[in-house]
């Protein structure tokens, strides 16, 4: 007997290929995609607009798959984020970001990160396995209909756990999947795919159909410090980077967002602002500056408001357009770069993180 397919998996053109390959006409590709993603429902028989025979069908060649809650925090900012099992047990982490312009589900690509950032924590845990597209999306799905929220709109930013640009097939079905207009019809401009800055990655990403925004975490404006920071800058260079981000085909009304995280006295004076004011001149572009949150394990420590004003002032003073992220979710350490797996986990990088956590 043959597997069955996990729906979960596939973009619409390919449900079309696999139910007319049992003799359905394509039309009910459509069909199916709408009660999976608009309602949320995953059990063939519940899907009642299609005839029994073709539910008994769907039962014995289909499945789908959803990453299945394992523990859920609500931070008292309403932050919530849910810890999510994957069908072969590796776990990840996910979180609901409420009272923003639109409500963001920010999911992850990878179980773990090997990008080592020395300020996130998702780096401790080393890199398990990437996630397929359906495992990606499937955070989505979860978060829509877990919080009765498919019928709404909400942003989708690609910042939890690992390098999208690292799972760059799977990371772009996804985005595929959740753009499809017989699922939940994501405009793209309210997707965000965040990057460390592969540039190889982002000279693909030029040339996608689906254009999410881009976010590139720099955190540094020269190598020597961003090196320090960032290890992975020693095979993807600042100077590659930025170049990559130069030719980038940015739209109408559109910015590239650079992240900025402050840590104090290591990339926070007013020379390191008029250093990355001077490096990002000429693109067009949002400089996101991000307070350090803390955590145990991480050597670094939050600077002070008057140090964060003063960095974004002068920012501004040579022309930057320059945002402040607010922390969310702390308490339940659900904040940028608090992200982690512990616990019972899944697999040896997992249980690292947690020894390295405590």
């Amino acid at each position: 007997m043959t597997s069955p397919i996990d729906i979960s998996e596939l973009e619409p053109a390919e449900l079309e290929v696999a139910i007319e390959q049992l003799g359905v006409q394509q039309f009910h590709a459509r069909q199916i995609y709408q009660w999976i993603y608009r309602r949320g429902v995953s059990d063939f028989g519940r899907m009642t607009d299609l005839s029994l025979g073709l539910r008994q069908q769907l039962e014995q060649s289909f499945i789908v798959r959803t990453p299945t809650i394992e523990k859920r925090q609500r931070s008292a900012d309403d932050t919530e984020k849910l810890l999510l099992r994957l069908n072969d047990g590796h776990l990840v982490e996910s979180v609901f970001i409420p009272d923003t312009p639109r409500q963001a589900f920010c999911v992850s690509t990878q179980v773990g990160c090997a990008m080592r950032c020395g300020f996130c924590l998702t780096g401790k845990m080393s890199l398990a396995r990437n996630l397929t597209a359906g495992e990606i999306v499937g955070q989505v799905r979860q978060f829509a209909h877990t919080l009765e929220l498919a019928e709404t709109s909400f942003n989708v930013v690609l910042m939890g756990m690992g390098e999208p640009l690292h799972n760059y097939d799977a990371t772009m079905k996804a985005l595929r999947i959740l753009t499809a207009e017989s699922g939940f019809a994501m405009p793209s401009r309210r997707i965000t795919l965040s990057t460390v800055g592969v540039p190889a990655g982002l000279t693909r990403l030029a040339h996608e159909a689906v254009m999410p925004n881009i976010a590139v975490s720099l955190h540094a404006a020269t190598e020597d410090l961003r090196e320090q920071l960032v290890p992975v800058n020693r095979a993807y260079s600042l100077a590659d980077i930025i170049a990559a981000c130069r030719e980038f085909p940015v739209a109408r009304r559109r910015r590239i967002t650079f992240e900025y995280v402050i840590l104090d006295r290591v990339n926070d004076s007013v020379s390191d602002a008029h250093r990355l004011a001077t490096l990002l001149r000429g693109i067009r572009s949002k400089i996101n500056l991000i307070p350090l949150n803390e955590a145990p394990g991480i050597p670094f420590r939050r600077p002070s408001d008057a140090r964060v004003d003063q960095f974004a002032r002068t920012l501004v003073n040579q022309g930057a357009t320059v945002s402040v992220r607010k922390s969310r979710g702390r308490d339940i350490r659900a904040a940028c770069g608090q992200l982690i797996v512990e616990g019972s986990a899944a697999s040896p990088a997992q249980a690292l993180a947690t020894r390295m956590n405590r």
